[in-house]
Formats: structure tokens, sequence, C-alpha cells
């Protein structure tokens, strides 16, 4: 494991394994009571402080989006939930309620980065956390001649980057296309089941069963069979839901960038979509694991939100990131492709291997089985069913 991994890994056992659903001062708020919250298909979502009653600023978003938000404080701290909340929260759930200092501190952080955005950039989430800690619990404030004089250090994920006027967009995913096997081979996949492993955070990086099914053009359906009962994770298209006892809710509805998250990753199962997922594209290089790669990147409404890395030689998409807009920053998903094989019978390539990052979880999954085009029921894709706590077993 990394020191990246050991840092986030107390913040993701604490999210996921203990499962934040009845803190002590929280509440865990059915998936269908209250009042209406903004959903893909205009289902009713729980807001964030119906199901966390000690939380005070960040109100009125979804549970989905607030975890993305507490995921970015940790990714900006460069620790884990644990740094603000009580050191013994990893391990004992009600501990989140407890009132810290650092949790005040991290109040008045908000308010004060909230008014900085407000008067200067008309509301938008331009000055963040990471701006001023950069992956520190000590803001940065001093000038640094490492950072002056020493070799660059380039992100590839970062959203701004300049335009190389000799990539053809279009020639791009061409290239993509046919290092799959071509838009012919590829228009007869129609879907796919796969068993395999997964392991991550919620696991403690041990292996447990997994199935995957994907439908063209954009449904999937993964379900992981953890040691704590079993998560099910579903695009039926339009909406996105997760269903595990690793959740803060029984049935976790998915809203906004993250339900977009959960279109893209659907539809590179079957990507001769992808190139119209987005209205507007441009394109860029950068080094992506010592290696030089091309960035394809999509604006939506004038906010850079998805890009797409390809290896240059063999064409194939390597990585696939998409920013979900929230409070207090665009905040990345990532998933690494990797282990292309060909499926039998069909001449057709798809990834055996995906990890996924999160700034408060990862996850691998990696295939052993997959049969295409055999028949998938369609209650595969349905909405999942609220799973069952522990204690309710």
């Amino acid at each position: 494991m990394t020191v990246g991994a050991r840092r986030v890994f107390g913040c993701a056992t604490a999210v996921t394994v203990v499962a934040l659903v009845a803190v002590a001062g929280v509440r865990a708020a059915s998936p269908q009571g209250g009042q209406a919250g903004p959903a893909g298909g205009g289902e009713r979502v729980p807001m964030v402080e119906e199901t966390f009653k000690t939380v005070q600023l960040l109100r009125g978003i979804p549970v989905d989006t607030f975890f993305e938000v507490m995921g970015t404080f940790a990714s900006s701290m460069g620790n884990d939930c644990t740094f603000c909340h009580a050191s013994n929260a990893a391990l004992d759930k009600s501990a989140f309620a407890t009132q810290t200092p650092r949790i005040q501190k991290a109040r008045q952080m908000i308010t004060m980065v909230g008014a900085i955005n407000k008067q200067y950039f008309n509301g938008a989430p331009r000055v963040t956390c990471f701006t001023c800690h950069g992956g520190s619990n000590v803001p940065k404030a001093d000038p640094s001649f490492m950072s002056q004089y020493g070799e660059p250090v380039l992100d590839p994920d970062a959203r701004d980057f300049l335009t190389d006027a000799s990539l053809n967009v279009n020639q791009v995913f061409d290239k993509y296309i046919q290092a799959l096997g071509g838009a012919d081979k590829l228009a007869k996949l129609t879907s796919y089941a796969a068993k395999g492993t997964y392991s991550g955070f919620d696991t403690d990086f041990s292996v447990v069963p997994i199935e995957l099914y994907a439908k063209a053009p954009n449904q999937e359906t993964i379900v992981v069979h953890l040691t704590i009962g079993t998560s099910t994770r579903v695009f039926d298209g339009r909406n996105a839901w997760v269903a595990g006892p690793e959740q803060p809710l029984p049935l976790l509805t998915l809203t906004g960038g993250n339900v977009d998250r959960a279109r893209i990753g659907a539809l590179a199962n079957f990507p001769v979509g992808l190139r119209q997922a987005y209205p507007t594209w441009r394109a860029g290089r950068t080094i992506l694991n010592d290696k030089d790669v091309i960035v394809l990147q999509a604006t939506v409404n004038g906010d850079r939100v998805a890009q797409l890395f390809f290896d240059p030689t063999s064409g194939l998409l390597v990585r696939l990131l998409r920013f979900t807009i929230t409070p207090i920053a665009f905040v990345p998903t990532q998933i690494d492709y990797a282990d292309y094989r060909e499926l039998p019978g069909l001449g057709v390539k798809i990834p055996f291997s995906r990890t996924l990052t999160q700034t408060y979880m990862q996850m691998t999954l990696k295939f052993a089985d997959v049969q295409p085009n055999g028949p998938i029921e369609a209650a595969r894709f349905a909405k999942p069913a609220p799973a069952k706590l522990q204690s309710e077993k």
C-alpha cells in the first residue's frame, strides 16, 4: 500500500466499513421520506442535514455530494477523516458526531472560502481548500525554491492544459475504435456479463468476488460480495443508485455529476457512443505514468467536466476522469483501464482490469470470465432494494 493509500485508508474505513448509518446525533433518513430533493429522474433524495444532524454549514446538498466534499477535505489536507474528527471514529461510528477543535476550525475555513468565492468569483468554487493546503495540513504561505527552480511536477489530471492544434479529436476517437476491433465488430457486442475479483479500501484490500453486467448502449450493474453483505451499484441508463451495507444510507441515490460519472463509465463498455457523450471536445497532450498520452477534454456549459486519456501508440483508452461540481470544489473520479483482451468469437477488446479512484475511496476490479451477448434479465438494471444493515439481519 502506498503512503497516499495509508493516509486515506482511515477515512475510507470510517466511511465505508463502519457504514455511517445511525451515528450518535445523526439520523439515517429514509430514502423515500421527507422533502423533495433533486435526482436524475426526478426521484426524491434526502439532503445531508436529514441524514447527519450535526452538519451545520454544508446543508441543502444530497448525501452523495456531501461525501465528495468530505473526501475533498481529506485530499486537500493529505490526511484521513480522523485528522479533524475524533481519533476513535474509525472504529466507533458514533464518534463522528463528537465536536473537535479542528471541526470548528474547518467550519471557519468553509465560511472564509465561500466568502472569497462569492465576492470575487461570482460564487464559483475557484478558491478551494486545496488552493492553500495543497495536500498538507499546514497551508503553504512561503515562496519555495524547490517549486521555482526544481524539476516541474506535471499533474496529468489537471483541468487546465494547452490545446494541441496538431491533434484531431475525431481521428483520436477513430483510432480508439479501430484499436478495439472496429466499429462493425463493436456493433455486434450488445451486452456482456463478467465475473472476477474486487479489492479496495472497503475490503482492507482483501479480494472478494464481483459480478458486472453491461448492456448497450449505457446500462451497467456491479455486484460486490463484501464480507459484511452484498453491495449493488446500478446505472439504468438514466439514474444511478448504490445499495450496500458500506453506504451511509441503505439505498443511496446518486445525483448531478455522480450520475454523469456513472453514465460515462457505462458508455465506456460500448465505446462507440463516447464521442457523442458531450457536445464539445478539445485535445492536448500530457504524461501519465512516465508515458506520453493524448487527452481529450469535454466541456458542458463552459465547465470542463470530463477527460479521456489515450495511448498514442495503441490508441487505447487508459484513463477516464470525471469532475463533479460541489459547493467547495470540482471533485474528480478517475477510472484507469488496463489488461485489454479480445473477447472470443467477436474480435473485440475490452479492459479486464479497472481501478476506480475517488477522494474517499479506491477499488480495483479484475475480470477472469467474460461472457458476451448472453441473456441478461432486465431486472439486473432496475433500482435495487435497500440493503439490510448488519443489525437488521
